[in-house]
Protein backbone atom coordinates (compact mmCIF):
# COMPACT_ATOMS: atom_id res chain seq x y z
CA UNK A 1 0.00 0.00 0.00
CA UNK A 2 1.76 3.40 -1.30
CA UNK A 3 1.87 5.63 2.39
CA UNK A 4 2.72 9.31 1.50
CA UNK A 5 4.11 10.65 4.52
CA UNK A 6 1.77 13.21 5.68
CA UNK A 7 -1.75 11.34 4.82
CA UNK A 8 -4.10 10.94 6.73
CA UNK A 9 -7.44 9.13 8.44
CA UNK A 10 -10.02 11.56 9.20
CA UNK A 11 -12.58 10.28 11.76
CA UNK A 12 -14.93 11.23 13.91
CA UNK A 13 -17.50 10.61 17.19
CA UNK A 14 -20.23 10.67 14.92
CA UNK A 15 -22.03 12.59 11.88
CA UNK A 16 -22.40 15.79 11.40
CA UNK A 17 -19.83 16.65 13.95
CA UNK A 18 -17.48 18.07 11.40
CA UNK A 19 -15.37 16.23 9.75
CA UNK A 20 -15.45 17.59 6.26
CA UNK A 21 -14.19 20.79 7.68
CA UNK A 22 -11.69 19.41 9.49
CA UNK A 23 -10.24 17.78 6.59
CA UNK A 24 -10.79 20.06 3.92
CA UNK A 25 -9.12 22.43 6.07
CA UNK A 26 -5.90 19.95 6.19
CA UNK A 27 -6.40 20.10 2.57
CA UNK A 28 -5.55 23.56 2.14
CA UNK A 29 -3.34 23.67 4.98
CA UNK A 30 -1.42 21.34 2.47
CA UNK A 31 -1.80 23.04 -0.46
CA UNK A 32 -0.85 26.25 1.09
CA UNK A 33 2.92 24.01 2.74
CA UNK A 34 3.57 23.10 -0.87
CA UNK A 35 2.11 19.42 -0.71
CA UNK A 36 0.77 17.93 -3.43
CA UNK A 37 -2.27 16.66 -2.05
CA UNK A 38 -5.85 14.66 -2.72
CA UNK A 39 -8.71 14.55 -1.02
CA UNK A 40 -11.11 10.87 -0.61
CA UNK A 41 -14.56 10.54 0.80
CA UNK A 42 -14.14 6.86 -0.56
CA UNK A 43 -18.25 6.51 0.39
CA UNK A 44 -20.88 9.06 0.42
CA UNK A 45 -24.35 8.92 1.56
CA UNK A 46 -26.71 11.66 0.01
CA UNK A 47 -26.77 12.76 -3.18
CA UNK A 48 -28.22 15.79 -5.40
CA UNK A 49 -28.09 15.40 -9.64
CA UNK A 50 -26.48 18.82 -10.64
CA UNK A 51 -26.62 19.46 -14.19
CA UNK A 52 -26.46 15.13 -14.92
CA UNK A 53 -24.16 15.22 -12.82
CA UNK A 54 -24.56 13.83 -9.46
CA UNK A 55 -22.91 15.19 -6.13
CA UNK A 56 -22.64 15.09 -2.50
CA UNK A 57 -21.20 17.92 -0.94
CA UNK A 58 -18.77 16.48 1.53
CA UNK A 59 -17.11 15.52 -1.63
CA UNK A 60 -17.35 18.63 -3.38
CA UNK A 61 -15.64 20.54 -0.29
CA UNK A 62 -12.81 18.00 -0.19
CA UNK A 63 -12.36 18.26 -4.20
CA UNK A 64 -12.47 22.21 -3.86
CA UNK A 65 -9.60 22.62 -1.42
CA UNK A 66 -7.35 19.25 -3.01
CA UNK A 67 -4.29 20.52 -4.67
CA UNK A 68 -4.44 17.24 -6.72
CA UNK A 69 -7.97 16.80 -8.51
CA UNK A 70 -8.91 13.07 -8.89
CA UNK A 71 -11.43 11.73 -11.39
CA UNK A 72 -14.64 11.37 -8.80
CA UNK A 73 -14.57 7.54 -9.55
CA UNK A 74 -11.33 7.13 -7.24
CA UNK A 75 -12.26 10.23 -5.17
CA UNK A 76 -15.69 8.75 -3.60
CA UNK A 77 -16.01 5.07 -5.32
CA UNK A 78 -19.07 5.10 -3.46
CA UNK A 79 -21.45 8.00 -3.89
CA UNK A 80 -24.83 7.41 -2.75
CA UNK A 81 -28.30 8.80 -3.22
CA UNK A 82 -30.12 8.20 -0.08
CA UNK A 83 -28.70 10.34 2.71
CA UNK A 84 -28.67 7.21 5.50
CA UNK A 85 -26.71 4.62 6.94
CA UNK A 86 -24.13 3.69 3.80
CA UNK A 87 -24.88 -0.36 3.70
CA UNK A 88 -28.64 0.53 3.71
CA UNK A 89 -28.09 2.86 0.74
CA UNK A 90 -26.06 0.78 -1.21
CA UNK A 91 -29.06 -2.13 -0.61
CA UNK A 92 -31.98 0.17 -2.27
CA UNK A 93 -29.52 0.92 -4.96
CA UNK A 94 -28.67 -2.90 -5.74
CA UNK A 95 -25.44 -2.64 -4.89
CA UNK A 96 -22.40 -3.69 -2.31
CA UNK A 97 -19.75 -1.84 -0.75
CA UNK A 98 -16.18 -3.41 -1.72
CA UNK A 99 -13.41 -2.92 0.70
CA UNK A 100 -11.05 -4.38 -2.10
CA UNK A 101 -12.24 -1.56 -4.42
CA UNK A 102 -11.80 1.10 -2.18
CA UNK A 103 -8.06 0.15 -0.86
CA UNK A 104 -7.35 0.32 -5.09
CA UNK A 105 -8.79 3.43 -5.58
CA UNK A 106 -6.88 4.92 -2.85
CA UNK A 107 -3.21 3.42 -4.04
CA UNK A 108 -3.83 4.98 -7.15
CA UNK A 109 -4.84 8.26 -5.15
CA UNK A 110 -1.44 7.71 -3.39
CA UNK A 111 0.31 7.29 -6.95
CA UNK A 112 -0.77 10.81 -8.29
CA UNK A 113 -0.24 12.86 -5.05
CA UNK A 114 1.99 13.35 -2.09
CA UNK A 115 -0.60 12.93 0.45
CA UNK A 116 -3.95 11.53 0.56
CA UNK A 117 -6.54 12.69 3.11
CA UNK A 118 -9.48 10.05 3.66
CA UNK A 119 -12.47 11.27 5.18
CA UNK A 120 -14.27 8.39 6.82
CA UNK A 121 -18.37 8.65 7.14
CA UNK A 122 -20.69 9.31 10.08
CA UNK A 123 -18.70 7.61 13.74
CA UNK A 124 -15.70 5.26 13.56
CA UNK A 125 -17.70 2.35 12.91
CA UNK A 126 -20.19 2.47 10.82
CA UNK A 127 -21.33 -0.27 8.56
CA UNK A 128 -20.44 -0.24 5.04
CA UNK A 129 -21.67 -4.48 4.20
CA UNK A 130 -22.56 -7.42 6.13
CA UNK A 131 -19.02 -8.38 6.86
CA UNK A 132 -16.69 -4.88 7.70
CA UNK A 133 -17.46 -1.40 8.68
CA UNK A 134 -15.41 2.24 8.57
CA UNK A 135 -13.28 1.07 11.03
CA UNK A 136 -11.86 -1.88 9.21
CA UNK A 137 -11.37 0.63 6.13
CA UNK A 138 -9.22 2.76 8.42
CA UNK A 139 -7.11 -0.31 9.40
CA UNK A 140 -6.96 -1.86 5.99
CA UNK A 141 -5.89 2.10 4.77
CA UNK A 142 -3.48 1.85 8.10
CA UNK A 143 -2.75 5.75 8.45
CA UNK A 144 -2.65 8.10 11.06
CA UNK A 145 -6.19 8.95 12.75
CA UNK A 146 -7.38 13.04 13.25
CA UNK A 147 -10.12 12.11 15.28
CA UNK A 148 -13.15 14.84 15.42
CA UNK A 149 -15.05 15.73 18.22
CA UNK A 150 -18.05 17.72 17.96
CA UNK A 151 -18.12 19.55 20.88
CA UNK A 152 -21.85 19.26 22.67
CA UNK A 153 -23.23 17.14 25.54
CA UNK A 154 -22.09 13.72 25.83
CA UNK A 155 -19.06 14.02 23.32
CA UNK A 156 -16.70 13.16 26.43
CA UNK A 157 -17.58 9.44 26.32
CA UNK A 158 -18.05 9.73 22.58
CA UNK A 159 -14.39 10.64 22.14
CA UNK A 160 -13.15 7.82 24.85
CA UNK A 161 -14.89 5.53 23.70
CA UNK A 162 -13.79 6.03 19.97
CA UNK A 163 -10.04 6.86 20.77
CA UNK A 164 -10.57 3.08 22.28
CA UNK A 165 -11.56 1.76 19.29
CA UNK A 166 -8.81 3.10 17.42
CA UNK A 167 -6.12 2.01 19.63
CA UNK A 168 -7.75 -2.02 19.83
CA UNK A 169 -7.07 -1.94 16.07
CA UNK A 170 -3.48 -1.06 15.67
CA UNK A 171 -3.97 2.59 14.59
CA UNK A 172 -2.21 5.79 15.87
CA UNK A 173 -3.99 8.47 17.03
CA UNK A 174 -2.18 10.98 15.34
CA UNK A 175 -4.13 14.29 16.94
CA UNK A 176 -7.60 15.75 17.71
CA UNK A 177 -9.41 18.47 16.94
CA UNK A 178 -12.05 20.29 18.77
CA UNK A 179 -15.30 21.61 16.62
CA UNK A 180 -17.82 23.72 18.03
CA UNK A 181 -21.10 21.75 17.00
CA UNK A 182 -23.21 23.32 20.23
CA UNK A 183 -22.24 26.90 20.42
CA UNK A 184 -24.00 27.23 23.56
CA UNK A 185 -22.43 23.92 25.49
CA UNK A 186 -22.12 25.03 29.37
CA UNK A 187 -18.59 24.76 30.54
CA UNK A 188 -17.32 23.69 27.25
CA UNK A 189 -13.40 24.91 28.33
CA UNK A 190 -13.46 22.48 30.98
CA UNK A 191 -14.92 19.63 28.83
CA UNK A 192 -12.14 20.53 26.37
CA UNK A 193 -9.46 20.32 29.69
CA UNK A 194 -11.33 17.03 30.63
CA UNK A 195 -10.34 15.67 26.69
CA UNK A 196 -7.18 16.99 26.77
CA UNK A 197 -6.36 15.14 30.25
CA UNK A 198 -7.83 12.06 28.92
CA UNK A 199 -6.74 11.34 24.84
CA UNK A 200 -2.91 10.61 24.62
CA UNK A 201 -2.76 12.33 21.72
CA UNK A 202 -2.25 16.08 20.76
CA UNK A 203 -5.36 18.79 20.29
CA UNK A 204 -4.46 20.60 17.28
CA UNK A 205 -6.87 23.23 18.35
CA UNK A 206 -10.54 24.57 19.04
CA UNK A 207 -12.89 25.25 15.86
CA UNK A 208 -15.25 27.68 17.13
CA UNK A 209 -18.82 28.01 15.35
CA UNK A 210 -17.81 29.59 12.28
CA UNK A 211 -20.20 32.16 10.58
CA UNK A 212 -21.88 31.34 6.96
CA UNK A 213 -20.12 32.16 4.16
CA UNK A 214 -20.45 35.83 2.66
CA UNK A 215 -20.97 34.48 -0.94
CA UNK A 216 -22.34 31.16 -2.33
CA UNK A 217 -20.02 28.77 -3.02
CA UNK A 218 -17.48 30.02 -0.61
CA UNK A 219 -15.32 27.60 1.81
CA UNK A 220 -15.20 27.67 5.46
CA UNK A 221 -11.97 25.95 5.29
CA UNK A 222 -9.62 28.44 5.12
CA UNK A 223 -11.30 30.37 8.42
CA UNK A 224 -11.07 27.02 9.85
CA UNK A 225 -7.29 26.02 9.40
CA UNK A 226 -6.58 29.49 11.11
CA UNK A 227 -7.65 27.71 14.46
CA UNK A 228 -5.63 24.53 13.47
CA UNK A 229 -1.87 24.20 14.35
CA UNK A 230 -1.45 21.01 11.72
CA UNK A 231 2.75 21.20 12.87
CA UNK A 232 1.64 19.10 15.48
CA UNK A 233 0.92 16.24 13.28
CA UNK A 234 3.36 13.13 12.45
CA UNK A 235 4.97 13.64 9.16
CA UNK A 236 4.07 17.36 8.58
CA UNK A 237 6.62 18.60 5.92
CA UNK A 238 9.87 20.34 7.82
CA UNK A 239 9.86 23.70 7.97
CA UNK A 240 6.41 24.72 6.74
CA UNK A 241 4.08 26.54 9.68
CA UNK A 242 0.96 24.57 11.30
CA UNK A 243 -1.38 27.31 11.82
CA UNK A 244 -2.35 28.89 8.52
CA UNK A 245 -3.45 32.82 8.00
CA UNK A 246 -6.37 32.18 5.66
CA UNK A 247 -7.47 35.95 5.15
Amino acid sequence: MPDPACSYFVAGTDTEIGKTLVASSLLYALAQAGVRAAGMKPVAAGADLRGGVWHNDDADALAAQASVALPASLATPYLLRQPTAPHIAAALEGRMIDLAHILACYRQAALRAEAVVVEGVGGFRVPLNAAFDTADLARQLGLPVILVVGLRLGCISHALLTAEAIAARGLRLAAWVANTVDADLPNSAATVEALASRIAAPLLGIIPRLPAPSRPGAQLAPAAARHLDFARLPGWPAGSPGAVDGG
